[in-house]
């Protein structure tokens, strides 16, 4: 278990790790685009890389190669909406294969897909800390060197648990 113990540290493997969340904090009633984390015990589902920039992680997740045109639909209004699309797409989403780092290696997880609800966030991601350590903008950021550590050593039951009382 991934334990969230706060805004700035999560617990993996009775070790603390420092990380960033939602620039909003913690809440158990997120909506797309507040900036809030979500709280909830959260199944990680896949790892997404960038093979064009680190080798491929050795990990327990189905683990997929990131592409120019894949991206992460945002939009509330998309028959698509919290999942993987194709770029170019002709509503509004995240774009996985970014300039920056942020999206070089990251972990998606079940928040809001069974079923998935409108309005309910999108692209909660656990994925590398920026170099400026700011928050995200609901996701899970880590160090990239924590960030591997993760995703090498995850099972297929992993879970990242928030409690309410951080919310």
């Amino acid at each position: 278990m991934l334990r969230q113990i706060s805004d700035r540290q999560v617990i993996w493997q009775d070790k603390i790790l420092s990380c960033r969340v939602g620039r909003a904090g913690f809440s158990n009633t997120k909506r797309e685009g507040d900036g809030y984390t979500p709280t909830g015990s959260w199944q990680l589902l896949k790892v997404y890389y960038r093979s064009d920039r680190i080798r491929r992680p050795s990990t327990s997740l189905p683990c997929v190669a990131i592409t120019a045109d894949m991206g992460w639909s945002d939009d509330t209004t998309d028959p698509a909406y919290n999942q993987l699309v194709k770029t170019p797409y002709p509503f509004s989403h995240e774009q996985l294969f970014r300039e920056g780092t942020l999206y070089d290696l990251l972990i998606t997880i079940n928040h809001n897909t069974n079923p998935i609800v409108p309005g309910k966030g999108s692209a909660i991601f656990i994925h590398q800390m920026h170099e400026n350590e700011t928050p995200t903008a609901g996701c899970l950021a880590l160090r990239l060197h924590d960030l591997i550590h993760v995703v090498e050593t995850v099972s297929l039951d992993t879970c990242w648990v928030i409690g309410a009382d951080l919310a």
